[in-house]
């Protein structure tokens, strides 16, 4: 059942790492985060972030939560400076492409010991984790973020965009174009 207040519309999860991204997506109710791919992260050519703007796209998404990995103290690490700088990047990107989709930071201290421990218990062995443990994480992100949602109406910290480019497209963003 939906609460009342809580907007309806898809939200994807993102888990970022150094070499793969991990996204997951939910239905518009909010009610089943299922995993949806990996990514290779791309920090030359953001083909990785080109794939979550046609995602948030193509799938009409409201919100976006991408994961940060807090230390148990509350700070924060190189993991978080990256995460923080792909959702920056992302968020760019997505007011670039008029998407009318925020951007969120959650707390994600624990989603891929988490994740590990999901696959472990469903039997799969270690060395296929691999392949499916973003995704995994990306989808305990984003039920984490529909949890606080159903319970304070609202879910991490909103990420804005840096500066729109008033609809230029440069070079890097040719297969963005539609």
């Amino acid at each position: 059942m939906v609460s009342e207040g809580f907007r309806r519309g898809v939200r994807l999860g993102v888990d970022v790492g150094t070499v793969r991204v991990g996204v997951a997506v939910c239905d518009a109710d909010g009610i089943l985060p299922t995993p949806l791919k990996t990514l290779a992260r791309d920090p030359k050519r953001n083909s990785d972030i080109k794939v979550l703007v046609r995602e948030v796209l193509e799938r009409g998404a409201v919100e976006v939560y991408v994961g940060l990995p807090r230390t148990l103290a509350g700070g924060e690490t190189a993991s978080a400076a990256l995460a923080r700088g792909v959702a920056e990047l992302l968020a760019d990107r997505l007011a670039d492409a008029g998407a009318g989709c925020e951007v969120r930071l959650v707390d994600e201290r624990f989603s891929t010991v988490e994740a590990h421990r999901t696959l472990h218990a469903a039997g799969l062995d270690s060395r296929e984790h691999r392949r499916v443990v973003d995704q995994v994480a990306a989808v305990g992100i984003l039920q984490h973020a529909l949890d606080l949602l159903r319970g304070r109406g609202e879910a991490g910290t909103a990420v804005m965009a840096r500066s729109p480019r008033n609809g230029e497209i440069r070079g890097d963003d040719s297969d963005m174009r539609g």
